[in-house]
């Protein structure tokens, strides 16, 4: 068997060469796309073509990024924060704390309230503030307070979630906008993570608003967004009913957690059933995409982030049932890849496939990364 849980058996060979991938992954990205004022550029080389979008009135300006978008940015929390949890190497902790938080803050916006992180740091002025952003910090500001009891981590995740909740509205029965300048249509990947946020918030604080909430949200998103002859998810729903049928890995693999962590916490069998077939929905449906390499291979079509996200409802889920095909397969995708595709200075594209080249690699395609080798 490939996949082995870092946690439960200690630092196997394997583990340790994968942690040894992520830890120079880091390296290398910190080292590559650092600016001087303490941020990370949007991709690698800097793209002089690539537009500023996400502004407050959903507009886009030309011109060069002067630092990356939030969302890009927030993986590389998620890959301390998993390599810490690993390890627990303080040199982690310290890279967090002295690196990673200091930039995030520059996209701390509480000029408008609720406080939130806006999607572009706070001194180019006002932009987009989206409720999926904001969840992926949360999740892992709990993650982080449980590896270290500090209040303020804590603090932060609970003070995103009343944001990430103050877009939730009654129409169309409940669930979550995506952006909270467009609230046009309520999307899978605001309201599956949210639900994960809340049952992690129910373990560290045993507040039950926040199960009982999670179990809403979960209910509300696999009623209004499930497509019943795969088990997969779509992608979102409008105030006029029209659902936006596209499917991306990142959405029914958080369900899979959401409904694995429900499972834990309720006993109910439903949500592990419900876990199982949107897995094996997600294997039919994204492992498909011929290696270039090797075309017997299949490999996972998503963009790579849409795939690590998918790997944490993977990995939750193996916990739980111990059947290691869909871990096993991902493991050997990104595995592949990472011998096999990476440009000169080391870095991945998005397609893991190796079909499609890329001039300017992205942030967040290199970011995931750190967490994903974390994380076997």
């Amino acid at each position: 068997m490939l996949f082995c849980l870092t946690s439960a058996v200690g630092k196997t060979p394997g583990n340790t060469r994968y942690l040894s991938i992520a830890d120079s992954i880091l390296s290398n990205v910190l080292n590559l796309y650092q600016t001087n004022d303490g941020l990370l550029t949007e991709t690698y080389p800097v793209n002089p073509d690539q537009k500023i979008t996400y502004l407050a009135g959903g507009t886009q300006q030309n011109g060069t990024l002067k630092a990356s978008f939030l969302w890009p940015y927030s993986g590389m929390m998620s890959g301390c924060v998993a390599l810490y949890k690993a390890t627990g190497n303080k040199k982690y902790k310290k890279i967090l704390e002295k690196r990673i938080l200091p930039g995030m803050e520059q996209y701390w916006d509480n000029s408008r309230l609720p406080a939130c992180y806006q999607s572009y740091p706070t001194k180019y002025g006002q932009h987009g503030r989206y409720y999926d952003d904001n969840i992926w910090i949360a999740l892992d500001y709990c993650d982080y307070y449980q590896l270290t009891h500090k209040p303020a981590s804590l603090e932060k995740a609970v003070a995103l979630y009343q944001y990430i909740y103050s877009g939730w509205s009654d129409e169309i029965g409940g669930g979550i906008f995506w952006c909270e300048q467009q609230k046009e249509a309520k999307h899978t990947c605001s309201n599956a993570p949210s639900t994960v946020l809340g049952v992690k918030l129910y373990r560290l604080t045993k507040d039950a608003k926040y199960l009982e909430k999670a179990k809403e949200t979960y209910a509300w998103t696999k009623k209004h967004l499930c497509d019943p002859t795969d088990h997969l998810y779509w992608d979102n729903i409008n105030l006029k009913g029209k659902v936006s049928k596209e499917k991306y890995a990142y959405n029914s693999g958080q369900m899979i957690q959401a409904g694995v962590l429900l499972y834990e916490e309720t006993g109910d069998e439903q949500y592990l059933h419900d876990a199982q077939q949107t897995a094996a929905g997600t294997d039919a449906f994204f492992r498909t995409k011929a290696d270039k390499k090797d075309p017997t291979v299949k490999v996972h079509k998503d963009m790579a982030w849409f795939n690590v996200i998918l790997f944490r409802g993977l990995k939750a889920l193996y916990k739980i049932d111990k059947n290691p095909a869909y871990v096993n397969a991902m493991v050997e995708n990104a595995l592949y890849a990472w011998e096999n595709y990476r440009d000169e200075n080391g870095l991945l594209g998005r397609d893991w496939s190796g079909h499609n080249k890329e001039q300017y690699k992205w942030l967040l395609d290199n970011a995931c990364l750190i967490e994903f080798f974390a994380e076997i």
